[in-house]
């Protein structure tokens, strides 16, 4: 039976891969084009790929656990850090769903209008079968070590898992613990990304697709654990460390003590995020501050964070930016938003609702929703002498799955008529943020990344939810209801950061933007196009050759910490002047 039309599947590629469509008509042979064609670069490299592989048959084992075979970025990254691992000594294993899980992160409401399809069928009669193929055809190309998830289950956990999946209340899914394991946080958080939502409500198929969800975790739960119990693997890297599947591997292998290192696509061009443990949504909140906060600071490194900085109110030096032609002229946002900047205004940066929906220890509010809500409420209230500028995060609209709960439309629900002294920047508006922020006495966000560069304008940032500028020494954080509104009421502040605080921030936004982000110089992302890699030959991934690489091989292997020496690459400068954004 037909789940989704030809036209669907096309937009299937054209959302989940990032492509056009007219490059997806030739389905698995597109794939073969994107992915590295390991047979032609280890076949030239004259044997030594062979020598390589033998020679590490006794290695220490690492799992790349990529799982999904359809997603193009991180099948050619993770491929890419097996060749690399295996040149290094390791003996890599590789990890493929075999059209075996009910739901996992490929699928989205996008691809399946009628969610009662998906509800139903699940994917395994659409995407299963683009995604499995061309991921099983890369990985064996390689000749390491391929696994499938369905080798590692048996007939009575498919019927368990189905079983407990049916009969739990559903209002109990996302609370579930299985040994102790986060089962049901993934499931939710998988179910909401599926959705694009914050929550399920009002959504007719919301409780059978989440249903979907625990089951798909549930069941690689069990593979997860048959498959570490197996081999003796001394590490485990995989994309992201959250939904499903990644998030349940993730919280299997740390019980079981297998170290987990986790990466994501970085803001820079060519550079990744890498983490251990766990996924760099927690990981960056809880770093220590002795990774950066002694960093002997230098003109030539104030000089490029803050020219970095700067490029990124338009994107130049990012592979991720949501304006093409921002509007940075004040008067101009002025008469746009109505609003006169001659007097106080507090900014305040949304997220978008459904990103990655985990818990969090120190939430001053449930969620993004309440917190909003609430603040709108309290400048409406009790502060009509400022004036509140919300900007709505424009990925809602621009992202890779625009969200189907907009922030507008709860804002409105609630609040029909808007105070007076309250603004909203729709998602839409070409306004920038950075200019519209600059204004501002203090900005308050939940969390959002744009606080580690507010601080190093010298903007005065409160913190209510888990922005990962929180706890560096440089915030106002609050972690309870009472305590944020204790902060605001001290609003007007007096003054900026000093300029001891301004530098602090600067040193961690040096930090977290040139040494936390990783270069890979050889992945490459034209605009509109997936990661791809470009290399001469298998040298190109020799230890020496790539820094990047070799620090991100050494954490994986040796558990080093994932941090580039990007101070190290630069000569020392003469003082230069500080950048416009320094005086913003």
């Amino acid at each position: 039976m037909s789940i989704i039309t030809k036209k669907q599947v096309k937009r299937v590629v054209k959302r989940v891969l990032g492509m056009p469509e007219k490059r997806w008509v030739q389905s698995t042979d597109t794939r073969r084009e994107l992915y590295p064609d390991w047979a032609r670069i280890l076949g030239d490299s004259g044997g030594r790929w062979e020598a390589a592989r033998e020679a590490a048959r006794n290695g220490p084992q690492v799992l790349v656990a990529t799982g999904l075979g359809g997603h193009t970025a991180m099948n050619i990254v993770e491929s890419t850090l097996a060749v690399a691992l295996t040149l290094r000594g390791a003996r890599v294993h590789s990890l493929l769903c075999d059209q075996f899980l009910p739901a996992c992160q490929m699928a989205n409401a996008d691809l399946y209008p009628d969610n009662a399809e998906f509800a139903k069928y699940g994917p395994t009669n659409s995407l299963c079968l683009s995604c499995y193929q061309p991921g099983r055809e890369l990985w064996q190309s390689t000749g390491l070590p391929f696994h499938r998830y369905s080798e590692f289950v048996t007939r009575r956990e498919r019927q368990e898992a189905e079983k407990l999946a049916a009969a739990i209340p559903a209002e109990e899914i996302g609370a579930y613990r299985l040994d102790d394991l986060a089962v049901g946080e993934h499931a939710l958080a998988g179910a909401l990304r599926f959705y694009a939502r914050g929550n399920l409500v009002g959504e007719p198929e919301g409780e059978a697709i989440l249903r979907r969800y625990f089951n798909a975790a549930l069941l690689t739960t069990h593979m997860t654990r048959r498959l570490l119990k197996t081999y003796d693997f001394a590490s485990a890297c995989f994309h992201h460390g959250i939904y499903v599947p990644q998030g349940i591997i993730g919280e299997v292998a740390r019980q079981q003590n297998v170290p987990v290192v986790n990466w994501n696509p970085a803001y820079r061009k060519h550079s990744f995020v890498f983490s251990h443990h766990t996924t760099y949504h927690h990981t960056m909140l809880t770093e220590p501050v002795a990774n950066w906060e002694n960093l002997p600071w230098t003109p030539a490194m104030e000089s490029d964070i803050m020219e970095y900085l700067k490029s990124r109110w338009q994107g130049t030096n990012d592979w991720i930016w949501f304006h093409e032609k921002p509007e940075e002229n004040v008067a101009q946002i002025a008469r746009e938003l109505g609003i006169d900047f001659s007097k106080p205004c507090v900014g305040m940066l949304t997220n978008v609702m459904w990103d990655a929906q985990l818990h969090y220890r120190t939430n001053a509010f449930p969620s993004m929703r309440e917190w909003v809500l609430e603040t709108i409420r309290y400048f409406g209230e009790k502060r009509p002498d400022l004036q509140l500028i919300i900007r709505v995060h424009p990925a809602e609209i621009r992202g890779t799955l625009p969200s189907r709960q907009p922030l507008m439309d709860e804002i409105r629900r609630e609040f029909p008529q808007l105070p007076a002294n309250v603004v909203v920047i729709p998602p839409e508006s070409q306004v920038s943020t950075y200019a519209a922020m600059a204004q501002c006495n203090a900005v308050i966000i939940y969390g959002t990344k744009t606080g580690v560069e507010l601080t190093s304008m010298g903007i005065p940032v409160i913190v209510g939810g888990e922005a990962w500028i929180r706890n560096k020494g440089m915030t106002m954080d609050a972690s309870s209801v009472p305590e944020y509104f204790g902060l605001l009421d001290r609003l007007p502040l007096a003054e900026r950061l000093s300029p001891e605080m301004t530098q602090r921030a600067r040193k961690y936004a040096y930090h977290f933007f040139f040494r936390r982000m990783i270069p890979l110089p050889f992945m490459v992302a034209p605009p509109g196009q997936p990661f791809h890699l470009e290399i001469d030959g298998l040298d190109d991934l020799l230890p020496g050759r790539h820094r990047g690489l070799d620090v991100i091989c050494d954490g994986i292997l040796g558990g080093s910490p994932f941090i580039y020496p990007a101070e190290e690459e630069r000569e020392p400068r003469e003082a230069a002047a500080p950048a416009a954004v320094a005086a913003a």
